[in-house]
């Protein structure tokens, strides 16, 4: 059969055939066979095949029709090079390359089990052609497998060169695709899928509904602290390999990088399995990390939720129950991985209702400061305050502060609520002053949410310009385990820059957990507040008293004032001055009150200036 000429009028209708595939959209595998195809229908005795080059440099089949499947395969993943057969060889050099001998052509000597595969169909030579971008890149390889010892005629050599400028627009057209899908469904950061492929693998995934799913959802501890002290390209890089780390450890699971520091991790598989991943994810954390010139320890919280195989079909349930876990494992378990449970659901459900009736109380005007007296023990003198927040309910009830403890864990909470109680405080400060009602110091009590946004100091200043109070009369209160539970300095670093500004700064709940007496030198305070555990236990020869005893003697060394906490007994108040304790609050002396009484307890008890002495006051 003679072979069909390619004229012009041929040519152009190939043209526009291939060119309005590529303008409709069809899959860039079709329109190569189509090419491969209409170009073996024009070269007798020849069969085609065009490979792609990835930006490794390594070569992937995409058509070849004639050829044997398994000879494709073969192709796939080979390094270009210069002895790299005809096609790896034509991509190197970006020129076309004839082999008109496979046989004993030296550059595929290193292939000879290639063309093993096609020797039974009578293939004996092979010209192939580079595909190139506009830009001078190499795309792929165009080839022609002649049954013959010969290269291309002169008719081949137009057809293949009309057939390469076609791939090329494919090709670069495929490129801007997949480029175009990269930026769109993966993060340029990580290589993992982004949100948006993360919201469609999740949406697919639950479609088909079949077996368990878990979703993970995992934060990186402390990025926001490594980007500020080191620079972004050192955050970068601990977020590079934190992905890489999560990617390998949930295999056969998929990652995603959904938001600056936040991963999430989708399980196919039993029930438990995500606990398992969990396990494997937080184990690969262990090892530091290079970042730059840093040596830095990755660290990352995890949470996350089941769904059964019988289980609803409510996506947004299942990312609630995630996020709810993981909320709860940046409260409770930082550094860990905690399951959407029942048991998470109630403690959750509580954890948000109290959450409710702070942030209802603070919109209403429902959260007061009542105030409890700190007493000389010789004279039973006020010589102080402690401000303790109390929430009023509708009903008129003052909750106490620990109904509503772990709302003012929240950064958000915690800040509007000391942000009250600094504007109620200085008001009343302002009060007294006005009526000469005698006043040395009110305690405020400051949280870990207070110390996140780095700008408690101006807080405290605006509230007491605001009311025209001094500042000198304010004393911050910080419980051990906000000052010294931290693994940086930030709390410290931010008392330290209070205290520089004349402020006092007290030590509360002293004794219940955190501190150490090494702490007091490395972390300076003007107070202690020995906590009532100790208080409750300082009859003679108990080891309370045999503490407190110890604390005496070296506040006094290093000049810092000691009050007891929560003395109730007449008992404890004579052993405590026995000791040499010389202050103290609790229920003996008076219970938390509001300003109308705690006003007539001043008028009454409130040391008079001229009796102020270094023991009587916190201002030695």
């Amino acid at each position: 059969m003679p072979q069909a000429s390619w004229d012009p009028y041929v040519r152009q209708q190939f043209q526009q055939a291939v060119l309005e595939m590529i303008a409709r959209g069809r899959s860039v595998e079709e329109t190569a066979e189509h090419i491969c195809r209409r170009a073996e229908s024009f070269a007798e005795g020849v069969r085609c095949s065009i490979l792609t080059v990835d930006r490794a440099g390594r070569l992937h089949p995409l058509a070849g029709p004639s050829l044997p499947a398994r000879y494709s395969e073969a192709l796939d993943g080979i390094v270009i090079g210069a002895r790299v057969g005809s096609c790896g060889s034509a991509a190197f050099f970006r020129r076309p390359v004839t082999t008109v001998d496979i046989a004993a052509d030296p550059n595929w000597e290193p292939y000879r089990a290639l063309a093993e595969m096609i020797e039974p169909l009578g293939v004996r030579a092979c010209w192939s052609s580079p595909i190139l971008h506009s830009d001078g890149r190499v795309l792929g390889t165009f080839g022609f497998y002649f049954n013959e010892n010969r290269g291309p005629s002169e008719q081949e050599q137009r057809l293949v060169a009309d057939c390469v400028d076609l791939c090329s627009i494919l090709l670069e057209r495929e490129e801007v695709r997949q480029d175009n899908h990269r930026l769109a469904y993966f993060d340029a950061l990580t290589d993992l899928g982004n949100r948006a492929n993360f919201n469609r693998t999740l949406d697919a995934v639950c479609e088909r509904g079949q077996g368990t799913l878990g979703l993970m959802l995992i934060d990186v501890d402390h990025l926001k602290r490594v980007n500020d002290t080191f620079g972004h390209a050192a955050g970068d890089e601990l977020i590079r390999e934190v992905a890489r780390r999560i990617a390998t450890a949930a295999a056969p699971g998929l990652a995603f990088r959904i938001g600056g520091d936040e991963f999430a991790v989708l399980i196919e598989a039993p029930q438990g399995e995500l606990s398992t991943a969990a396990a494997r994810i937080l184990a690969a954390m262990k090892a530091p990390v290079l970042c730059g010139d840093h040596v830095l320890a990755p660290g990352v919280t995890c949470g996350g939720a089941e769904r059964g195989p019988t289980g609803a079909d409510d996506l947004a349930a299942l990312r609630q129950q995630a996020d709810l876990a993981l909320y709860h494992a940046k409260e409770v378990a930082r550094g860990g991985f905690v399951l959407y449970g029942d048991d998470l659901a109630s403690t959750i459900a509580q954890r948000f209702k109290v959450l409710q009736t702070v942030t209802t109380a603070l919109a209403e005007g429902r959260v007061e400061a009542h105030y409890q007296p700190v007493v000389r023990l010789d004279t039973r003198e006020i010589i102080g305050l402690e401000a303790l927040c109390r929430v009023r309910t509708r009903d008129g009830e003052a909750l106490p502060a620990a109904s509503f403890a772990d709302a003012m864990q929240d950064l958000a909470i915690g800040g509007l609520v000391t942000d009250r109680m600094l504007d109620a405080v200085a008001r009343d400060v302002r009060y007294w002053l006005d009526r000469a009602i005698p006043l040395q110091h009110v305690g405020v009590n400051v949280s870990m949410a207070d110390f996140q946004k780095a700008d408690l100091g101006d807080r405290i200043s605006s509230a007491f310009a605001r009311h025209g109070a001094p500042l000198k009369h304010v004393i911050l209160e910080v419980t051990e385990s906000v000052y010294m539970g931290g693994r940086d300095r930030k709390v410290a670093s931010a008392i330290e820059q209070l205290r520089a500004k004349g402020l006092l700064v007290a030590l509360d709940d002293f004794g219940t957990g955190f501190a150490s007496l090494t702490h007091l030198l490395t972390f300076p305070v003007d107070i202690i507040k020995i906590d009532k555990s100790f208080v409750d236990r300082v009859s003679a020869g108990d080891a309370g008293e045999v503490i407190i005893k110890s604390l005496l003697d070296m506040a006094k060394g290093l000049g810092i004032r000691i009050v007891a906490e929560g003395v109730e007994t007449r008992e404890q108040a004579a052993q405590l001055e026995r000791l040499g304790c010389r202050l103290a609050q609790g229920y003996l002396f008076g219970r938390p009150s509001g300003r109308d009484a705690t006003t007539n307890a001043l008028l009454r008890f409130a040391q008079q200036p001229a009796a102020a002495s270094p023991t009587g006051s916190f201002a030695a």
